[in-house]
C-alpha cells in the first residue's frame, strides 16, 4: 500500500511570489490533491542576509490569493513542525553531529581567505575539478575554535535518480567536493538543511525547477548517509519569454509577479488556469478549465519535457473567458478601483460606471484594462483614423447625409436612452435612404473615430448628448 502523499513548496522569504515559484507551489499543490495527499507550506529562511521584512507574509498572501491552501504551516501548525528553517536549527546540529559520530563528516576550520588561497592555486594548475583539498580532515589544526561542517563525499559512487520528467539523472560522487553543511554560524546550508526536513516531514515527493537538478546528489548523499528512503523528484522545465529565452525579472514587457497580477485586476482562477499549462498539457482540447478540473485531470505522465512559454495573449485569452463569468455586480467591484483612481467617475452619476463596464464586458481581459478601453472611446481629445476616414471619404456624398440625418435625429430626441437612440439610427437610414453597413459604419465613425468598437446605442447614451453632437459636428465639417 502506497504511504500518503506529502508533497512542499518551500520558499525563502527574499522577495514576492514570482510567476516561477508560483508554478512550483501550484504543481505541488495540484498534485497532492489529485492524490488526496497533503501539501505543506516550509519558509526556509535561513539566508538571513537576503531576507526581506515581509517577504512571508507576502508569499502566503497571494498563495491564497490564487487558491492554494496548505495542510500545514508556519500559520495553522501540523505535526511535523517548527515549519521555519531558522527555528530548527538544534535539529540540523543534532544531525551534523551524528554525522561526524560517523566518520561522515568532519570539521573545518579554513578561513575564507585561506579556501580563496586553495582555490586560486588549483586554477593556477589547471585542475578540473576544484574541490576542497581535506587538509582539515587529515591535518586539522589545533589552535582554532570557529570551524564549519563539511560532509565527506563518498568516493566512486554514482548517484542515480529516476525523474518524474526526465527520466534516469545520474552524476558521479568524483564531480563534486567536500561540501559545506552547518555554516561556522551555526546555520545549515540549503542542500543539508532541505534533505533533512524533508525526511523528517515525510515529503513523498518535490517538484521543483530544473535549477535543482544539481542540487539533488548532495540531497542524496544525505539520505544515503543515514539510509533514508529517497523521496521522488520531478524537475520541471523553464519557462521561456516569446522570445525563447529564460524568463528573467530582467524581461520588462513580462509582468512576473502575482502581487502585480492581482492589483491589475486579474481574476485568481485565471492566474491559477494559465499557470496550470506552463509545463502540463490539459486532457481536453479546451485551456479554459477550473480548479476542479486542473486537479482531476493532472497527470505526472502530461508534463512537459520542452520549456513553458509564456504567452501573453493567452493569459489575456484564459482571463478574459473567465471574467465572462462573472456577474455584473463582480465586474464592476473589480474594476471599479481602477477607475476610481484614473479619475474617471469624476462627476458621473453612480450607474455611469456600471454602464461602462457592461459596455466593455465582451473586451475586457482584465480589470485595470477598463480604463484604457475608456481612453480609446471617451477621450477628449477626439479624432477619426485613417481606416475610418478613408471609408468616410470613399463615399463623402452618401456619408455627409448619413451623419446629417443622424445628427438631426439625435438633437430631436427627448431622452437620450439606448432604445431612443436605436430607433434615431433606424430612422436617419430612412431618411438618408441607406441600411446596413452604409448606414451604421458612418454612425460609428462619427461618435467613436474608429471601424469597430463596442455597442453603438450604448456608447452614445455613456458618452453623453453634448460630447455626441459635438463630435458629428466635427467629422461633418471635416468633410
Amino acid at each position: 500500500m502506497m504511504s500518503e502523499v506529502r508533497v512542499r513548496y518551500a520558499p525563502s522569504p527574499t522577495g514576492d511570489l514570482h510567476i516561477g515559484n508560483a508554478r512550483t507551489a501550484l504543481f505541488n499543490y495540484l498534485f497532492a490533491k489529485s492524490q488526496n495527499g497533503k501539501f505543506i507550506l516550509r519558509i526556509e529562511d535561513t539566508d538571513t542576509a537576503r531576507n526581506v521584512a515581509g517577504g512571508e507574509q507576502s508569499q502566503m498572501n497571494y498563495l491564497r490569493w490564487l487558491g492554494i491552501e496548505w495542510d500545514e504551516s508556519v500559520d495553522i501548525g501540523g505535526d511535523y513542525g517548527p515549519y521555519r528553517q531558522l527555528e530548527r536549527l538544534d535539529i540540523y546540529q543534532q544531525y551534523a553531529e551524528a554525522l561526524i559520530e560517523k566518520g561522515l563528516a568532519y570539521k573545518c576550520y579554513c578561513t575564507s581567505e585561506e579556501l580563496e588561497a586553495q582555490r586560486e592555486q588549483l586554477e593556477a594548475n589547471d585542475v578540473a575539478n576544484i574541490h576542497y583539498s581535506r587538509r582539515c580532515l587529515t591535518h586539522p589544526p589545533t589552535d582554532r575554535t570557529a570551524y564549519a561542517i563539511r560532509f565527506k563525499v563518498p568516493t566512486a559512487i554514482t548517484y542515480t535518480f529516476t525523474d518524474l520528467v526526465r527520466g534516469d539523472i545520474s552524476f558521479e560522487s568524483s564531480d563534486i567536493g567536500d561540501w559545506v553543511i552547518m555554516k561556522a554560524n551555526g546555520i545549515p546550508t540549503y542542500n543539508f538543511a532541505c534533505a533533512v526536513d524533508d525526511h523528517l516531514m515525510k515529503i513523498t515527493h518535490i517538484f521543483r525547477g530544473e535549477e535543482h537538478i544539481t542540487n539533488t546528489p548532495k540531497q542524496l548523499m544525505i539520505y544515503d548517509a543515514f539510509n533514508w528512503e529517497h523521496p521522488t523528484y520531478a524537475h520541471l522545465t523553464l519557462i521561456v519569454n516569446e522570445a525563447g529565452k529564460k524568463l528573467s525579472k530582467r524581461d520588462a514587457d513580462t509582468v512576473q509577479f502575482i502581487e502585480q497580477y492581482a492589483k491589475m485586476g486579474y481574476l485568481p482562477e485565471g492566474m491559477f488556469n494559465f499557470i496550470a499549462l506552463l509545463g502540463h498539457a490539459p486532457v481536453s482540447d479546451s485551456e479554459v478549465l477550473t480548479e476542479a478540473d486542473i486537479i482531476k485531470t493532472f497527470d505526472v505522465q502530461r508534463l512537459s519535457k520542452s520549456p513553458s512559454t509564456f504567452d501573453r495573449a493567452k493569459l489575456a485569452f484564459i482571463n478574459a473567458q473567465h471574467l465572462k463569468t462573472l456577474d455584473e455586480d463582480a465586474r464592476l467591484e473589480l474594476c471599479m478601483p481602477h477607475l476610481i483612481d484614473a479619475d474617471v467617475l469624476v462627476g458621473k452619476a453612480p450607474t455611469w460606471a456600471a454602464g461602462l463596464v457592461n459596455l466593455f464586458a465582451d473586451r475586457l481581459t482584465y480589470g485595470e484594462e477598463i480604463v484604457d478601453l475608456y481612453d480609446t472611446f471617451f477621450d477628449a481629445d477626439f479624432s477619426v483614423d485613417v481606416e475610418a476616414k478613408d471609408f468616410l471619404i470613399s463615399s463623402r456624398e452618401a456619408t455627409m447625409q448619413t451623419l446629417t440625418a443622424f445628427k438631426a435625429e439625435l438633437e430631436g430626441l427627448a431622452n437620450f436612452t439606448t432604445d431612443a437612440v436605436k430607433n434615431a439610427i433606424k430612422a436617419a437610414g430612412v431618411t438618408a435612404g441607406v441600411k446596413g453597413k452604409n448606414l451604421f459604419m458612418p454612425c460609428r465613425i462619427g461618435i467613436s473615430g474608429a471601424m469597430h468598437g463596442p455597442d453603438l446605442p450604448a456608447l452614445v447614451t455613456l458618452l453623453g448628448r453634448d460630447v455626441v453632437l459635438d463630435r458629428l459636428k466635427a467629422v461633418i465639417k471635416e468633410l
